[in-house]
């Protein structure tokens, strides 16, 4: 059966997808109006259909929001606006925002059923096969995994509440991204003191990701007390070599919530409750 899509909107992200879309034989409508060249370019080169806001939204089957996401409750909001689209219209919020503005989202546009979504991995182009998580009513989940049946995305329900999805990419890209920036410093610091060749040397014995080890939690947790003092020297090397320095502080203010904790045994829980009370203990009352 043939759906119509509106994207909200034709990025790089948004295009391949809706790119993957029309293969499919689906009709996916964008809106031209304020947008550049080079997103018209990718509009047309994807099979999408130019449309006015006020009949995409009227038109649409499915409103796929996928922009900056900065924009994502402007964009919304919109919607709203024009109201909400036709009888059965789905709304999926597939931008990389926090739960709590998915559930404003949702808010505002009920009664429309909202999907909480995320991507993870890049375009689906050149035989990159990214994962689109999916949460919210199951009836509506259901209908947007179908939808990309057979594409180069691969559909992931992960359950009925909304927030699931918008956390999963959160959870995941707060590590991925922070990590990239840390190895961007650690490598500036190396390189200005003549030891970058060492420094790959080193890393290069590692193979696995951290994220999976999660036995390193507690060891973190009760190594803390010493780590700390030592990132404090880590920003003092970064400052030096003209690199910014917050993220030091930062994870060294982090291992100082664990200050009581030294040398304890722990198991990840333990580990994760005593940072979450030190956490409750900084807050205002």
């Amino acid at each position: 059966m043939t759906v119509t899509i509106g994207l909200l909107h034709p990025g790089s992200m948004g295009s391949a997808f809706g790119a993957q879309l029309c293969a499919r034989g689906h009709i996916v409508l964008w809106c031209p109006d304020g947008r550049s060249d080079a997103t018209r370019s990718r509009a047309e080169q994807a099979g999408l259909e130019p449309e006015a806001l006020p009949e995409l939204v009227s038109r649409s089957d499915v409103l796929l929001s996928l922009c900056p996401p900065a924009a994502a409750e402007e964009t919304a909001a919109q919607v709203a606006e024009l109201g909400k689209g036709g009888a059965g219209t789905i709304y999926v919020e597939a931008n990389a925002v926090s739960p709590s503005r998915v559930q404003r989202i949702a808010d505002r546009l009920a009664p429309i059923p909202v999907i909480d979504a995320a991507v993870v991995g890049s375009p689906p182009v050149g035989g990159k096969y990214p994962t689109l998580y999916l949460s919210g009513p199951s009836k509506q989940a259901d209908r947007i995994a179908d939808l990309f049946a057979g594409t180069d995305v691969r559909p992931h329900v992960l359950g009925d509440s909304i927030g699931k999805a918008s956390a999963l990419k959160l959870a995941y890209s707060s590590y991925q991204k922070v990590s990239r920036v840390l190895a961007a410093v650690a490598y500036g610091a190396a390189e200005t003191y003549g030891v970058a060749d060492e420094l790959l040397e080193i890393a290069a014995k590692r193979t696995r990701s951290y994220l999976v080890e999660t036995d390193y939690i507690p060891k973190t947790a009760a190594r803390a007390w010493r780590w700390g003092p030592e990132l404090e020297d880590a920003a003092a090397l970064l400052a030096d070599a003209g690199l910014p320095d917050s993220l030091m502080h930062a994870a060294a203010a982090t291992l100082a919530r664990w200050d009581d904790n030294r040398d304890q045994r722990l198991d990840v829980a333990g580990a994760l409750e005593a940072l979450r009370a030190q956490g409750n203990l900084d807050s205002p009352s």
